[in-house]
């Protein structure tokens, strides 16, 4: 049984332990999001209890993809504030564990966010991936657009830099 939600404020809050594990595995995996090794699913929880804030001021929708009762993946749309960028949100995050991986997990969760930023007005995601990544491949297949590439943008959580590969889609 497999669910993908909008979570609230207090269930964003409720989910910080299992998404600290989710987002521990995704970075051992390789994945470069913005933490290096070690790392483990307890050091995840200031940066999931400060998501949970974001969400309860509105600022971000968060969505996590469940299977059989276990958060399995997520990912977030942070709503621009700017007086100028109320029509666009930023897309981040898209982790799926990696036991879940090959259940179209992505596409789900993508679908998800995608809907309610539109639904809170957004009509235009971008989002940066760092390139060569399995991430790069995905978001092609789902209607993005790739804007270019940034050499040596941010490092792999190994060590190493890595570019990032730039998307948008619109959304409306």
């Amino acid at each position: 049984m497999t669910t993908v939600r909008i979570l609230n404020a207090e269930e964003a809050r409720a989910a910080v332990s299992d998404l600290g594990e989710v987002l521990s595995d995704c970075i051992h995996g390789g994945a470069s999001l913005g933490f290096m090794l070690p790392f483990s699913p307890a050091d995840a929880t200031p940066y999931w209890t400060e998501v949970a804030e974001s969400v309860e001021r509105g600022a971000t929708i968060l969505a996590v993809a469940e299977v059989e009762g276990r958060i399995v993946g997520t990912v977030q749309v942070g709503l621009a504030s700017k007086p100028n960028q109320p029509h666009r949100g930023d897309l981040m995050k898209l982790l799926v564990h990696r036991s879940a991986r090959g259940l179209g997990l992505s596409r789900l969760l993508m679908e998800a966010v995608e809907v309610e930023a539109a639904r809170r007005g957004r009509s235009l995601l971008v989002l940066d991936t760092a390139t060569g990544s399995d991430a790069e491949r995905i978001y092609p297949r789902f209607g993005w657009e790739r804007v270019g590439v940034i050499p040596n943008y941010a490092m792999w959580p190994q060590g190493g830099f890595c570019g990032t590969t730039l998307f948008y889609k619109r959304l409306a």
